[in-house]
């Protein structure tokens, strides 16, 4: 096989690769004209990606924020004003870290158990039942999860960020020479509130992302149980390379707006 073929080869899978992912989102658009199918499963896996993750984002956040304030305060030259330690604090947790750490840490806990679910209906012929009952197991099962996802992890990130912040300001009052009005000052510096807006559309591109590509991945397995694990691990290096990318290109794109 001469390199010219090899690269048309590969170039038409990756094509192939692509449409049907393009098609597996059609197909979620399209179940939001069956409501109700996707409206009692969209609840419950709002309480399951939402609720259920709430221990772990609340643990993940505070050991940020208390480990973000330390190095920030232990890395200021002498003579800096303290205030400075609020201000790259909230930068550092509401711009970058919140929503970025959140949804790495939840798409191991919330895409691996999509994946599993979605995989393990398929090599059961659970999703085949559902089609030969002319149901759409899309509807049911995807966008269900794409809603919960969009909605439920922005609300997470915000309660990140609140308790990273929380965590910063009583690790710095508690540990170090930081004052209460030092933290308070730097923190309320240079807000706008387009900051916090642009922290969660991160969070809605990260929901967004796991969701369909653990739905997605889930939904094409195949070889019985050994394919659902393949499946699971290949949607989490997916979904966290995707969460990646999308933080790049979001901060590309709107970081010169955040001090307007």
């Amino acid at each position: 096989m001469g390199p010219l073929t090899l690269a048309s080869t590969r170039t038409a899978g990756l094509l192939h690769a692509l449409g049907r992912r393009a098609y597996f989102a059609r197909d979620i658009a399209r179940g939001l004209r069956d409501p109700g199918t996707w409206i009692p499963e969209t609840i419950r896996q709002m309480q399951r990606i939402g609720v259920e993750s709430v221990p772990l984002t609340v643990i993940v956040a505070a050991f940020l924020g208390g480990v973000t304030a330390f190095q920030t305060r232990y890395q200021l030259f002498p003579g800096v004003q303290l205030s400075v330690v609020g201000l790259i604090a909230r930068q550092s947790i509401v711009l970058e870290l919140g929503p970025l750490l959140t949804a790495l840490v939840l798409t191991g806990r919330v895409g691996a158990r999509m994946t599993a679910e979605i995989g393990t209906m398929r090599v059961t012929e659970q999703i085949d039942a559902l089609e030969t009952l002319a149901f759409d197991p899309v509807a049911y099962l995807a966008t269900p999860r794409f809603i919960a996802g969009v909605v439920m992890l922005p609300t997470l990130v915000m309660l990140a960020n609140a308790t990273a912040i929380f965590s910063a300001w009583a690790t710095l009052v508690l540990a170090t020479d930081v004052r209460t009005s030092d933290f308070m000052g730097g923190l309320r510096l240079a807000f706008t509130a387009f900051q916090v807006v642009y922290s969660l559309i991160k969070a809605t591109c990260f929901g967004a992302a796991i969701a369909f590509v653990c739905s997605y991945e889930g939904y094409v397995t195949e070889a019985g149980a050994e394919g659902v694990g393949k499946s699971t691990a290949l949607a989490v290096v997916i979904a966290s390379v995707s969460i990646l990318v999308l933080d790049a290109i979001v901060a590309a794109v709107l970081a010169p707006f955040i001090q307007a």
